[in-house]
């Protein structure tokens, strides 16, 4: 640690000397981006009147890509928010990615451990499912960067420990609003018998492999994105639609990425501001709280 101290020391003095400086990462908060460790604004009970009798798959829902990936360097970090924080914003869609080596779930993006398990996750949606009972949260659920393909009795002993059952929406069907509320609803991406919801069984769009941050490559992920939106708009009511915004490669890291196809996101979706429209789940790296917001106000 000393020496990493000591080298940083010694390429701030050179910058001085040479009339440059070292790049400082200043974060950034805008409508639509937001790096930041705190959101500009809280949507903790958004879902409270959404009626009843809707469908889940008619809700309009912001989520996150990566959710837990606030660590690791840019190629590697998606959010700057806590979880309990994202729920707090209004997410109600999580990205989660468990590593598993002996029985324990840790949190992964890739090689980077999030320095939290899968224990911690559970803790935090049902903290804040226990305060807001109005709410529901959806969780994808998958193996990352181990290959055992055998999670499943480590995720029930992990519910069983920091969670319990009746937390859980507990079938394959798609449940209304009223039969949501106050439940964990897991979209299973891994092998094994039933836990709650199949992700593969939504609509969806995740062309994540963005070669460049060259307008050819960006226009691509583009493309993709709001060609997913308009499916959603006018698609199967039965069926729940995600499309994801996030992207990344060696050549366009998560937050550079975002802070091209966010804008463009919040500039789409405020077209339609004032019409009840049904986008489905829209995932996104780095959002800000109004992009959020938006998002949330198509339900109304």
């Amino acid at each position: 640690m000393e020496g990493t101290r000591g080298r940083i020391l010694q390429l701030m003095v050179m910058g001085v000397l040479l009339g440059t400086t070292v790049p400082v990462h200043r974060a950034i908060q805008t409508p639509d981006y937001d790096d930041t460790s705190t959101p500009e604004s809280l949507n903790p009970s958004w879902m409270a009147t959404i009626p009843d009798i809707y469908s889940l798959s008619d809700v309009t829902m912001p989520g996150t890509h990566n959710t837990m990936a606030l660590y690791g360097g840019t190629l590697a970090e998606c959010n700057s928010w806590s979880l309990a924080l994202q729920l707090r914003a209004g997410i109600r869609f999580l990205d989660i990615r468990v590593r598993h080596v002996n029985g324990n779930l840790t949190i992964h993006h890739g090689i980077s451990y999030q320095y939290a398990d899968f224990g911690d996750v559970l803790m935090d949606v049902v903290d804040f499912l226990t305060e807001y009972p109005s709410e529901t949260v959806l969780m994808r659920l998958k193996e990352e960067l181990s290959d055992t393909q055998n999670i499943y009795d480590s995720v029930v002993r992990y519910i069983n420990e920091y969670a319990h059952w009746d937390l859980l929406w507990n079938s394959r069907e798609m449940p209304t609003m009223g039969e949501a509320r106050g439940k964990l609803i897991v979209l299973k991406d891994f092998t094994g018998p039933d836990l709650g919801m199949l992700y593969n069984s939504l609509d969806i769009a995740d062309d994540w492999n963005v070669a460049s941050l060259q307008p050819e490559d960006v226009e691509k992920k583009w493309t993709s994105v709001s060609t997913h939106l308009e499916a959603a708009a006018v698609g199967n009511k039965n069926q729940m639609f995600l499309t994801y915004s996030s992207g990344a490669s060696i050549l366009a890291h998560p937050n550079a990425l975002a802070q091209l196809i966010n804008p463009r996101l919040y500039e789409y979706l405020t077209g339609y501001v004032g019409q009840r429209k049904r986008f489905g789940i829209v995932t996104m790296d780095f959002p800000g709280a109004k992009l959020v917001q938006t998002i949330i106000g198509f339900n109304y």
